[in-house]
C-alpha cells in the first residue's frame, strides 16, 4: 500500500466511481437532527464521520451517538475523529443531555459508540452504561446497541491487563445493550498501519469474551475495504470472527475523510460485496450487511 509523501494527494484512482455518488437524504431530517444535536452540544459519528447514509438513518428513526468529547485517545489513519493524548474532562450532564435528545428525536434504535478514552481508569465503559440508563428512564422499550473501543490498557502486566479489559466489558453487557458492536476494521496484515493502538488478536479476544459474559447479547463486526487488503485476507478474518462466535457483520467502502487519512488502495464494486455477503452467511454469520455505503451502524435497527 502506497504512504508516500504522507498521504499527500487524491490519486485518479481514488475519484468516485459511480455507485459511490449517492445523496446524502432529505434536507429536512438533516436539519432537523443536526439541530437537536447542536443544540445539546453532542456530537454523533453520523456528522463526525460524515456518513453517506445519516439521512436515510435518520428518516428511519436510528442515530449514532459518539461520547466522551470530540477528541480520541488513539490515532487510527483512517479516522475522522479528531486525535490528541489530553481530551477534554468528561462531562457530567452528557448523558442526560443525549437522552434528551433521544427523546426530542422520537428515536426508536440508538447506537453509542465514544472515542477511545485511554486516559480514563475505565477507558470510558461507564459513559455507556450512564448513558443507557438516562434514556432507559425517558423510555425503557428504547433499543440500544453499543459499539465500543476495545477497552485495553493501564497496565504493564499482560495479566492485569486482560483482567481490566474483562472487568469493563463487563460493565457495559451487564446494562443489557440489544447488541455489542466492536468493529476488527481490517484484515491482520494491515492493522498496524490503520488501527494504531489496537490489535487484531485483542479485537478478537474481546468479541470472545462478550460471548463468554453475555451469551443472550449478539455480536457483532465490521470491516471496511479498499485498505490495500485482498480477498482471501477479507474471508480469512471472516474466519477468524466465526470462530469467536462473532454473529453479525459489515462490510463497506473505506472512503479517504482527507488528505492527511490513509488513500483510498481500491474501490471494490457492489458485486464483490456481494459475493463475500454470500461467503459469510455460508460461514453462519446470522445477520449481514454487505456494500459500499454499508457502515457499521447501516441498518442496525433492522436485526
Amino acid at each position: 500500500m502506497a504512504t508516500s509523501s504522507r498521504y499527500a494527494s487524491i490519486l485518479p484512482g481514488e475519484r468516485l466511481p459511480p455507485w459511490l455518488r449517492r445523496s446524502v437524504g432529505n434536507a429536512s431530517d438533516l436539519a432537523t437532527v443536526q439541530g437537536v444535536v447542536k443544540q445539546q452540544r453532542l456530537h454523533t459519528i453520523c456528522e463526525e464521520g460524515r456518513c453517506p447514509n445519516r439521512g436515510e438513518c435518520y428518516a428511519a428513526g436510528t442515530a449514532t451517538f459518539l461520547l466522551g468529547g470530540p477528541i480520541c485517545t488513539r490515532s487510527c489513519a483512517f479516522c475522522q475523529v479528531e486525535k490528541g493524548l489530553a481530551p477534554m474532562p468528561l462531562d457530567d450532564n452528557e448523558a442526560e443531555r443525549v437522552a434528551d435528545a433521544v427523546q426530542t428525536l422520537n428515536l426508536r434504535y440508538v447506537v453509542l459508540t465514544a472515542v477511545a478514552r485511554d486516559d480514563q481508569p475505565d477507558h470510558g465503559a461507564a459513559l455507556f452504561t450512564a448513558t443507557m440508563a438516562a434514556i432507559r428512564r425517558r423510555n425503557p422499550l428504547i433499543a440500544i446497541e453499543v459499539l465500543t473501543p476495545d477497552f485495553w490498557g493501564g497496565h504493564r502486566d499482560e495479566g492485569a491487563a486482560v483482567a481490566a479489559q474483562r472487568e469493563r466489558l463487563a460493565t457495559v453487557l451487564a446494562a443489557q445493550p440489544v447488541c455489542f458492536n466492536h468493529n476488527l476494521e481490517t484484515v491482520e496484515r494491515l492493522q498496524g498501519e490503520v488501527r494504531r493502538g489496537a490489535t487484531y488478536s485483542r479485537s478478537l479476544a474481546l468479541l470472545q469474551t462478550a460471548r463468554e459474559l453475555a451469551p443472550s447479547i449478539p455480536t457483532k463486526s465490521g470491516l471496511m475495504l479498499g485498505l490495500g487488503e485482498g480477498r482471501d485476507e477479507v474471508i480469512a478474518a471472516l474466519h477468524d470472527l466465526r470462530s469467536v462466535d462473532c454473529q453479525r457483520l459489515t462490510l463497506g467502502q473505506y472512503l479517504r475523510p482527507s488528505l492527511s487519512h490513509l488513500p483510498v488502495a481500491r474501490y471494490w464494486p457492489p458485486e464483490e460485496f456481494d459475493s463475500l455477503a454470500e461467503i459469510a452467511r455460508d460461514l453462519g454469520f446470522a445477520q449481514v450487511r454487505s456494500g459500499p455505503l454499508v457502515r457499521s451502524s447501516y441498518h442496525a435497527e433492522a436485526s
